[in-house]
């Protein structure tokens, strides 16, 4: 039997028919039950055969494109030395997410989340002078983060395969152009996977740097929600969306007036009492900063999205404030907080959403129990510290680059990637010999894919009601031949699969005794091979059955035929 050919009647495969009880997502469910992945642990996975060789297929086709750029493969450890993270800040930084643990000797090591400080210390090590860059070094290795709610099986899980790659320049004009290499290298990757994807522009978190995008695949499943515009095309990750608002004139509005508002516990009951509508209103959403009360104002009708005010105020600690907080501070009435009268600024730092824009005037708390204000206009009765777009994001919000209504979608992130600039090299002071004899501090860039991720991406996108669906580059094999049951239909699907092996092709073949036609055909359509190769009643006159998986179409052709249709090398 040709070396390509798998039996199934020889494979470690176990099929179900019914869903995982804790599956929710369409990849969680079919990985599971077509035999590619097990449960270990929550969200620690097991790759079966066939997962495993999805799993290679896609890291082969993210090391050539890679290759092609200059990269340079290498394998860092998984266990790592706290003194890096530390001296960087992100110990601290990744706070519970970081897997920590302490050998017999009593040192301190983590199990690495991502590995910039790594990278940096082994490329400083081999590189002393311009003449040894650029380097583009990557490697395709386990990821550690201990995820409080691990879900969706592989799509987010504790431990998790991801390449990174990092690149390193003498100025930032180079880093631009290896940050444009590898966006092309994503576009090409993501392309060659058969994945549906968009780039948006994205924040950086706590991997700092400037330029940074995503490549996201549309999913009903997907974790992250981006933006679109309809008329010129901008898209973003939420957290990325900004806001422009021109300020109005501060002037010709009304004094301040106090309104008594008793039983107004919602800013719906405070607009009907008042007779304004929400967005009429200011709600003032008090946080602790590293511990410092601070108030972030926004329209009544809109909410703030704490991972948006999280990510733009790192990576300082944003925590809401507590009853207890309250108590300790007479001068902040709860329910009736209000910047005027001297609070922002004094009381509390005053961040703000841009729609909070000078000249606008609110009805607000008016730091007295059961009361509020109207006519408190920003730049006149209060000031504002800091604008940051705070607010959660809503289908119809104006398109920042053209001014129309933006629409909302939800897509899996599958890549990354970062213009770092200098905060490593800045950590680890490392500079290479300058081409004027002076040394010159190094710039970085950051590039990463989740290979698993795309494997749980690829099979929410190409799944259909009978099962997954491949696209050949990933697929683990290029044609399923399912033997019906007959010792003869079992006899030709052998030497079917062995002469496809012999021109090439990856075969799976179902030559399982005693295993009925109807279980087979079932398996094939949930196992998602792109091709399907049936030999049936059809063998007694050396016809067999070809099925496009993705499509459905049959066509019945004799078997050298078939061969040359199926598999063209």
């Amino acid at each position: 039997m040709a070396a390509r050919v798998q039996r199934l009647s020889r494979s470690m495969l176990k099929t179900l028919r019914d869903d995982p009880a804790d599956a929710e997502t369409t990849s969680h469910k079919l990985l599971v039950r077509a035999g590619y992945v097990r449960r270990t642990a929550a969200g620690i996975w097991t790759w079966l055969p066939l997962g495993k060789q999805v799993l290679d297929n896609v890291s082969r086709v993210v090391r050539e494109e890679m290759d092609a750029i200059g990269g340079q493969e290498v394998l860092l450890p998984a266990l790592l030395p706290r003194e890096p993270y530390e001296q960087s800040g992100r110990y601290e930084e990744y706070g519970d997410l970081l897997f920590r643990l302490r050998d017999r000797k009593g040192g301190d090591y983590l199990l690495g989340p991502t590995h910039e400080e790594i990278f940096t210390q082994v490329v400083q090590g081999q590189c002393a002078s311009y003449k040894d860059l650029p380097v583009i070094a990557y490697q395709i290795q386990t990821k550690y983060r201990d995820e409080a709610r691990p879900r969706s099986g592989v799509l987010r899980g504790r431990e998790f395969t991801m390449k990174d790659a990092y690149s390193f320049d003498v100025s930032d004009e180079a880093l631009a152009e290896s940050y444009a290499l590898h966006r092309g290298a994503y576009q090409r990757i993501f392309e060659r996977l058969g994945l549906d994807y968009r780039i948006v522009s994205a924040t950086s978190g706590a991997m700092g740097g400037s330029a940074s995008e995503e490549f996201l695949a549309p999913a009903a499943a997907g974790e992250d929600t981006f933006v679109n515009c309809p008329s010129c095309g901008y898209a973003a990750n939420t957290e990325a969306v900004t806001t422009t608002v021109r300020p109005a004139e501060a002037t010709g509005h009304p004094p301040v007036e106090e309104l008594d508002t008793p039983d107004t516990p919602t800013i719906e009951t405070l607009a009907a009492q008042v007779g304004v509508p929400a967005s009429a209103t200011l709600k003032n959403l008090l946080v602790k900063v590293d511990g410092e009360i601070v108030a972030v104002a926004v329209p009544g009708d809109r909410e703030v999205d704490m991972g948006k005010l999280g990510e733009q105020l790192a990576p300082a600690e944003v925590e809401l404030v507590t009853a207890d907080d309250f108590a300790d501070r007479p001068d902040l009435v709860r329910g009736y907080v209000g910047p005027q009268g001297g609070m922002a600024g004094k009381a509390f730092r005053y961040i703000a959403d841009p729609r909070v824009a000078p000249g606008t005037a609110w009805v607000t708390g008016a730091n007295k129990p059961d009361t509020h204000a109207r006519h408190v206009v920003c730049g006149r009765d209060f000031e504002v510290d800091r604008y940051l777009d705070v607010v959660v994001v809503e289908p119809g919000d104006p398109c920042p680059e053209c001014g129309t209504g933006i629409e909302l979608d939800r897509a899996i992130e599958i890549g990354h990637i970062f213009q770092l600039g200098r905060k490593y090299a800045d950590t680890f002071e490392f500079d290479v010999l300058g081409q004027d004899g002076k040394p010159v501090r190094v710039t970085m860039g950051s590039y990463g894919i989740g290979v698993s991720r795309v494997v749980a991406a690829l099979a929410e996108q190409s799944a259909d009601a009978q099962g997954l669906c491949w696209p050949r580059a990933v697929a683990p094999a290029d044609v399923h031949v399912v033997a019906a049951g007959k010792a003869a239909q079992t006899e030709l699907a052998l030497e079917v699969a062995e002469r496809l092996g012999e021109a090439g092709a990856r075969v799976l073949v179902d030559d399982r005794p005693g295993v009925s036609p109807g279980v087979k055909f079932t398996d094939a359509e949930l196992i998602g091979v792109p091709t399907i190769l049936i030999v049936g009643r059809g063998a007694k006159d050396g016809l067999v059955e070809v099925k496009d998986r993705r499509t459905g179409e049959r066509t019945e052709l004799p078997v050298t035929e078939a061969i040359a249709a199926v598999y063209r090398g």
